[in-house]
């Protein structure tokens, strides 16, 4: 049987919320994008995934 593989990263990690900063630790087998900030309500990011590392580079910029 062939195993798919779809990028995860894992099982490790926090999510982090991309609004307001909040961080929780990622569970395993959930995209942080599918979880919900408490705090703010904005879908969260992987911390150091692709888009984590956008808004790093983009708010790095800003500055």
């Amino acid at each position: 049987m062939q195993q798919e593989h779809f990028g995860g990263m894992g099982g490790g990690g926090n999510c982090v919320c991309p609004k307001c900063g909040f961080v929780a630790p990622h569970r395993s087998g959930i995209p942080c994008r599918e979880d919900r900030c408490p705090k703010c309500g904005a879908k969260m990011l992987r911390e150091g995934g692709y888009h984590h590392d956008l808004l790093l580079k983009k708010k790095k910029q800003k500055k």
